[in-house]
């Protein structure tokens, strides 16, 4: 990835599959799109802004000098587990009024702040693929590195925000048992994340194979 060019098609796609994998972000931001309305679930999706930038700027200056604790990793996915596992029962637990939102857009994006900072998943990607990648492109043309994170995220926040819209566009024709039932079954997606991230936190402590 040694041009600009590269790095924009690296960026579109890497930031595409993350943006579209399943996760407790994504999760989240159907769960708030279809509480709240459109802009708490763009607020949620906007939150790798603001979590990401020191972890990124932390991975660029300390991976040359330090490899990744396993022991820290292990405390946040533990961290994760238990908040997503706290989201996953207050939506289990949701009984309708679907024209009263429970929490305002500007919480919500807290909510995705606080969601994606204890998500193992950006301190994995920068601390090893996100981080090599631009670390060895800006040996070769900073101006390059840039526009793979630039892009990474535009396409990231990008597809989750689209998500927010479809759901906000259509949500609106579910009967309110179906409105019911589909945050009830995020919940329980959301309690297999919590499953997931505590089993990665037994694989960073060495407890058991991640």
């Amino acid at each position: 990835m040694s041009t600009v060019g590269d790095a924009l098609v690296s960026g579109a796609f890497l930031g595409l599959s993350a943006g579209w994998s399943p996760g407790p972000l994504l999760t989240l931001v159907i769960t708030e799109t279809l509480r709240a309305g459109v802009a708490s679930g763009i607020r949620v999706a906007a939150a790798p802004l603001i979590t990401d930038t020191p972890i990124i700027l932390v991975a660029l200056i300390l991976m040359p000098r330090l490899n990744t604790s396993m022991a820290v990793m292990g405390v946040i996915s533990l961290a994760g587990a238990v908040f997503i596992a706290w989201m996953a029962v207050e939506s289990m637990a949701f009984k309708g009024s679907p024209g009263k939102a429970q929490a305002g857009p500007q919480a919500s994006l807290w909510r995705g702040v606080l969601a994606n900072a204890l998500n193992p998943s950006p301190y994995l990607f920068w601390f090893t693929v996100g981080g090599a990648l631009v670390l060895r492109t800006a040996d070769q043309d900073r101006a390059a590195a840039a526009a793979f994170i630039l892009t990474f995220y535009l396409f990231l926040v990008g597809s989750k925000m689209v998500l927010a819209l479809a759901v906000g566009r259509y949500g609106r024709f579910l009967q309110s048992r179906v409105y019911v039932w589909t945050l009830r079954l995020l919940g329980i997606v959301l309690l297999a994340f919590a499953g997931r991230f505590l089993w990665q936190a037994a694989g960073f402590f060495g407890w058991m194979a991640p």
